[in-house]
């Protein structure tokens, strides 16, 4: 029996040993790369996805975890108001160098955003804490997010329409 879940919105499913990892299996089988593998070890935070919703370390995550569950990556945000917004922050305030974090950058910040429309300096340093970076020095990440909240507000909504 294999693992069903949502994937991006809609219905997948894995034959895999449920005790794979979850990023190799959106990479490998689904061949969504945007997720990345820094670590491997769920402490650099560039393989940080979504289940239901809630930002996971996609590297130290079982596949048998997400049996039943929504999984979203970034290609799964495309689309959105939301990944609009923060792409368009990330490149005017200049956090984006080298791009190997980004995505997971904007995954959780995204995932912030969405529940959090007045998140501050602080929130956002704690949303944003298990995301490294090694190029930017985090001070143009946090101005690109603090300016995407900024639109946030403006727009009152995240999700698709």
């Amino acid at each position: 029996m294999g693992v069903t879940f949502q994937l991006n919105g809609r219905q997948a499913s894995s034959a895999a040993p449920v005790s794979s990892r979850l990023v190799d299996i959106l990479r490998d089988e689904f061949g969504l790369t945007g997720t990345n593998v820094g670590c491997g070890e769920g402490e650099c935070g560039a393989c940080t996805v979504l289940v239901d919703g809630r930002p996971v370390l996609s590297c130290i995550m079982a596949l048998g975890s997400v049996h039943q569950r929504q999984v979203t990556t970034i290609e799964g945000l495309w689309h959105t108001p939301g990944f609009e917004i923060l792409c368009r922050a990330f490149n005017e305030a200049g956090a984006v160098q080298c791009g190997f974090c980004t995505p997971a950058m904007i995954v959780s910040a995204y995932a912030l955003l969405r529940d959090d429309p007045d998140a501050d300096e602080q929130k956002i340093r704690e949303a944003m804490a298990g995301n490294l970076c090694r190029c930017t020095g985090y001070g143009m990440i946090l101005d690109a997010i603090l300016m995407a909240a900024k639109e946030r507000k403006r727009i009152g909504k995240w999700e698709k329409p």
